[in-house]
C-alpha cells in the first residue's frame, strides 16, 4: 500500500478502462494476489455496518480501508484476471512460438543445408579413405550420427592433430572463399541453439497449448459474466477490447497448434533422413536423442573453426605485409640522370 504511490482513482481508472500506463502490470498483479478473500469482505461489511451510527466507532485500519475501496470497483476481481490474462497470454505464446522458430529452422538447415552436407560428405570420404583396403569398411555410403563426437578422439600417428582439426582445416582451405575474414560464416547450426532444442519436448508444447486453451476458456467465461453484472458506464471499453483479444487469442492459438503439429513432422522426417532410432523406453525420437549428438559435434567443430581462421588470418596477413615488403622494395631505388658528354655539351660548360 505504501510503495505504491498511487490513487484510488488511478487504480480504478486503469482497471476500467485497461489503461497500464500509470499503473502497471507488475501492481495489478500485486493488487490481485492481495485481494481480500469474500470473508475478509464480510467481516469489513459488518463491521462497517456495526459502527456506522455509532459515536466512538473504532475506525478501519489502512489496509482494510484499501481492501475495501478495492471491492467498490465494479467487478474488481474478474476484469483484472482477464487483463492479467492477456497479459500472460502474449507472452507465453510468444515463448512457444520462439522455441518452435528454432526447432523449425534446426530441421530444415541439418536436411536441406549445403554446408552441412559438405560437412558430412568430407567425414565420409575421410572415413572411406582411413578405412581403405577393406571391402566391408572402406567403401561406405554413410555413417552414424554418434560418431560425430568422437571424430575428436582419432588422432594422427604423432598424436599432433585430430581428424575433425583436419576436416575443419580442409574444409576453409578449400571450401570457403572467406576463410580467415570477418565475412567467414560457420558452416553448421550454432551451438547455442542445438542445445536449446536438446532441451525441448513435445509433449511439453503440447501440454503448454492445452494449459492456454484452457485458461482462454476461462477467460471468455469470465468476460462473460463482467459483461452480464456491468453498468452500461462501466461496460466500454472493456468488452470491445475483450472481445478483440478473445477472438484474436483463439486464432494465434490454432495457428501455433497447426506450427507445433508441422514441426512435429518435419522432426520426425529428420529422424528418418540420419536413420536415428528411439531410445529403449520412448515411444519415437525425440530431440534430446537428435540435438544432444549435434550439440557436441557443433560444439567441438566451432573450436577447432575458430582457430583455423586465426591461423589463416596470420597467413594472409603475413602474405599481404611480403607483398607490401617487395613493392617497397621496387620503388626505393632511384634513376640517376645521364650526364651529357658531346660537343654541344662541352662548348656550354665553356661559354
Amino acid at each position: 500500500m505504501s510503495s505504491l504511490h498511487l490513487d484510488m482513482k488511478d487504480i480504478q481508472h486503469a482497471i476500467l478502462n485497461l489503461d497500464n500506463t500509470v499503473v502497471d502490470l507488475e501492481t495489478l498483479q500485486a493488487l490481485y494476489e492481495n485481494r481480500a478473500q469474500q470473508e475478509e469482505l464480510d467481516k469489513i461489511d459488518k463491521h462497517i455496518k456495526s459502527s456506522k451510527d455509532k459515536e466512538n466507532a473504532k475506525p478501519l485500519d489502512k489496509p482494510e480501508q484499501f481492501l475495501y475501496q478495492l471491492s467498490l470497483i465494479p467487478n474488481f476481481s474478474g476484469r483484472v484476471f482477464c487483463i492479467l490474462f492477456q497479459s500472460s497470454f502474449s507472452e507465453c505464446m510468444s515463448s512457444i512460438t520462439r522455441k518452435l522458430d528454432t526447432l523449425l529452422r534446426l530441421c530444415k538447415t541439418l536436411q536441406d543445408s549445403e554446408t552441412v552436407k559438405r560437412v558430412l560428405g568430407l567425414i565420409l570420404a575421410f572415413g572411406n579413405f582411413m578405412n581403405g583396403g577393406n571391402r566391408t569398411r572402406g567403401q561406405a555410403d554413410g555413417f552414424s550420427l554418434d560418431i560425430l563426437p568422437k571424430l575428436k578422439d582419432v588422432k594422427s600417428s604423432d598424436s599432433m592433430k585430430s581428424l575433425l582439426s583436419y576436416i575443419v582445416a580442409y574444409y576453409l582451405r578449400h571450401f570457403d572463399e572467406d576463410a580467415g575474414r570477418e565475412t567467414c560464416v560457420y558452416p553448421l547450426p550454432e551451438p547455442h541453439d542445438l542445445f536449446q532444442a536438446s532441451q525441448m519436448k513435445f509433449e511439453d508444447f503440447q501440454k503448454d497449448l492445452t494449459r492456454l486453451r484452457k485458461d482462454l476458456r476461462a477467460c471468455t467465461s469470465e468476460v462473460e459474466k463482467v459483461c452480464k453484472v456491468s453498468d452500461e458506464d462501466n461496460l466500454q471499453p472493456f468488452k470491445d477490447k475483450m472481445d478483440d483479444f478473445l477472438a484474436q487469442a483463439k486464432s494465434e492459438l490454432e495457428a501455433l497448434e497447426a506450427q507445433l503439429s508441422s514441426t512435429h513432422k518435419l522432426f520426425l522426417e529428420l529422424t528418418v533422413f540420419f536413420s536415428v532410432k528411439a531410445k529403449a523406453g520412448d515411444k519415437e525420437v525425440t530431440p534430446n536423442t537428435v540435438f544432444c549428438i549435434w550439440h557436441e559435434f557443433s560444439s567441438d567443430f566451432k573450436e577447432q573453426w575458430k582457430k583455423e581462421n586465426k591461423v589463416i588470418l596470420k597467413e594472409r596477413l603475413k602474405a599481404a605485409e611480403e607483398c607490401f615488403r617487395q613493392a617497397k622494395e621496387k620503388s626505393a631505388y632511384s634513376v640517376k640522370p645521364k650526364h651529357a658528354t658531346g660537343i654541344k655539351a662541352k662548348l656550354g660548360m665553356k661559354i
